[in-house]
């Protein structure tokens, strides 16, 4: 026995060590480049980004400093959905040799440029760089210091402030970057990667003597020839028409002993496990719940039950029937709208394919965070992909249900979902447009969504539901009656939308947890990369969502109501309701937007995952429940 234990344990905690290292781990993504001393590194920058607005703009969209031709970088189709726009810069540093107050230009504004840039202050826009496929990030040392440093990603545009004696508030820009450039350095060849890419933004009024003379001018605000750097922001530069702003910066390297693989690390630093601990505790203490009340359900009551039925011997005594049994001639009725059904059986395992496939491989450390967008293409071409098991089970339930028309059926479950979401996405992304943001969605990467759709995604659900409809209809365990039964009066707790919306708070409360986390790193840009958690979390959300939907329909059957084929698809859908208020509270507590267009965005995207996630947990709870009445039906004898 105590050997039996000591390996049960023993098998947990190394399940729970493989989920604590697969936390934060992945592969590098890209291959490494090697730099030798002198070698041009050339800074991009990506988009101007804020959370106050969530609507990301291209570094161009202000009159910052340009190269002498703008080239675009080629991105992927996650990248172009995320709103990514990465262009070549002006800075250029030279590998391991320090800068000092490089000029980069210099441009009196206008009213329509001041304009410009006190909105982007206003709003806390940040800019975003990249150098060797880094992000560039701002150092911000906690006042406790032992605790780590934290990094924000990209700097802010300006500040607001007042000059000391006066209440008027002034807005200054950030026109010094102080760069560090880490690396590591390879004894044997003297070669070096990049490691690190850190900023300190300063606002200084820069000044200089006699004429200017481009970048030869000698600047007497920061001089690399009297050793006078900037270090602070006393005397900042204010924006104000007329105002000549100089755009300046330092480079500084650094070498550091954190290997090229492990780069990302610091990034993905996540001071909080023990909050994910307590998420992982909470969701098992709810299945560990349910799943003894299920195990109670099983063993002793079906138990009893199935052994009490299948010794009833005379026909007085089998007309005293009470229970689940009595609806045995009903239980596999074909519900109301049962085409409907079918297809959103459909979309979920569509749905289910996508997120398991995909969580497999980010749990395998495939979706790293160096190639950005990857995660968002990865999920799109396996959606498209998964249309095939969508066809295979709308057309294999439709065919249960006596259904002859599978092609109707096929094409309503590879356009519906898509359809609606697609609907909403037109709309908000009428709203970006019109904002001029760089997150609308430009033509060609519409034309490539609906080219997956229906040149890949529908003919694949057309293969499946062909093939699911040519296997033999799956037979019920029992024969169903010509004439319905009447339902009997039920208690007021049986009421089916009391029970339904009671049945979506623990898958709900389940996952809940890990939803703040998954929030704030798209809505905050932070980075989310602790899928070893979320996949676990996952497992509970599937164990959570059957459970509970089999015992509702348990005691539904036992209360002689047979109608649980959409019972039991929205009892455990219903935690998407549940998802949406949270969505709610998450934005009116943690949020600070305050334009309406930015409010309508965060309600359309928040519906749609709310739709998905219906579509998701209510095809586990049908599952389940397909599976609880096909098993405890077949397990008497009905005569």
């Amino acid at each position: 026995m105590e050997t039996r234990r000591s390996k049960a344990v023993r098998t947990l905690t190394i399940f729970l060590l493989l989920i604590h290292g697969a936390q934060s781990f992945y592969l590098p993504g890209v291959a490494p480049e090697d730099f030798i001393k002198g070698d041009d590194l050339k800074v991009k920058v990506n988009k101007l980004t804020s959370t106050k607005t969530q609507l990301p703009y291209s570094f161009y969209s202000l009159p910052y400093c340009r190269p002498d031709k703008i080239l675009d970088s080629a991105e992927n189709l996650g990248e172009v959905l995320r709103g990514d726009r990465i262009e070549n810069s002006p800075y250029v540093f030279k590998m391991r040799e320090p800068q000092m107050c490089n000029i980069v230009c210099r441009f009196t504004p206008d009213a329509k440029t001041v304009k410009q840039f006190k909105e982007k202050i206003d709003d806390e826009y940040r800019v975003n760089m990249i150098l060797d496929n880094l992000p560039l990030v701002v150092p911000i040392q906690r006042p406790d210091q032992e605790a780590p440093t934290v990094y924000q990603l990209g700097f802010h545009v300006g500040l607001k402030g007042h000059y000391a004696g006066s209440k008027e508030e002034k807005y200054f820009i950030h026109n010094h970057l102080a760069f560090t450039v880490k690396y590591h350095k390879d004894t044997q060849t003297e070669t070096a990667r990049i490691v690190g890419f850190e900023v300190k933004p300063f606002s200084v009024k820069h000044e200089y003597e006699g004429k200017w003379n481009d970048a030869k001018t000698r600047l007497t605000t920061c001089d690399p020839h009297s050793k006078h750097t900037v270090v602070n922001s006393n005397s900042p530069q204010e924006v104000a028409e007329k105002q000549e702003i100089v755009f300046t910066y330092d480079v500084e390297f650094q070498e550091s002993d954190v290997k090229w693989a492990s780069r990302w690390d610091a990034y993905l630093l996540m001071s909080d496990d023990q909050i994910h601990w307590f998420s992982i505790v909470n969701s098992l203490m709810i299945v560990l719940f349910l799943s003894g009340m299920v195990a109670m359900i099983m063993l002793r009551t079906l138990y009893r039950d199935i052994s009490k039925y299948n010794e009833l011997e005379t026909q007085e005594e089998a007309q005293e029937e009470t229970g689940w049994k009595l609806v045995h001639g009903d239980v596999f009725r074909a519900p109301n709208n049962s085409d409907l059904l079918c297809v959103y059986v459909g979309t979920g395992v569509q749905f289910f394919g996508m997120i398991l496939v995909t969580m497999i491989f980010a749990v395998l450390g495939f979706l790293s965070p160096s190639n950005r967008g990857g995660l968002m293409t990865a999920m799109l071409l396996l959606w498209v992909f998964m249309g095939l098991f969508a066809g295979y089970a709308s057309a294999r339930l439709y065919k249960m249900f006596k259904g002859t028309e599978w092609k109707k059926i096929s094409f309503r479950t590879a356009v519906m979902f898509p359809a609606v979401v697609s609907a909403i996405f037109i709309v908000l992304n009428t709203l970006i447009w019109g904002q001029k943001s760089s997150g609308a969605v430009p033509f060609g990467t519409m034309f490539a969504l609906v080219f997956l759709w229906f040149g890949i995604s529908v003919p694949l659900v057309f293969v499946g539901g062909y093939v699911g409809f040519r296997k033999p209809a799956l037979e019920d365990p029992v024969k169903t009656n010509k004439i319905p039964r009447q339902i009997p009066e039920q208690a007021w707790y049986m009421n089916p939308v009391f029970s339904i919306l009671i049945g979506g708070i623990l898958p709900f409360g389940a996952v809940f947890i890990e939803l703040f986390f998954i929030l704030t790193s798209i809505w905050l840009n932070q980075f989310y990369y602790i899928f070893g958690f979320l996949f676990l979390v996952f497992i509970i959300l599937i164990v959570t969502c059957a459970e509970i939907t089999i015992v509702l329909c348990y005691f539904q059957l036992c209360s002689e109501d047979y109608l649980w084929w959409w019972r039991s698809y929205l009892t455990s859908g219903s935690s998407a309701v549940y998802l949406f208020l949270y969505a709610t509270f998450y934005f009116f507590t943690k949020l600070e937007i305050t334009k309406l267009v930015s409010g309508m965005l965060y309600f359309g995207y928040m519906l749609i995952a709310s739709y998905a996630f219906f579509v998701l947990t209510g095809t586990i709870g049908f599952y389940a429940c397909f599976w609880f009445t096909r098993l405890i039906y077949s397990s008497v004898k009905i005569d």
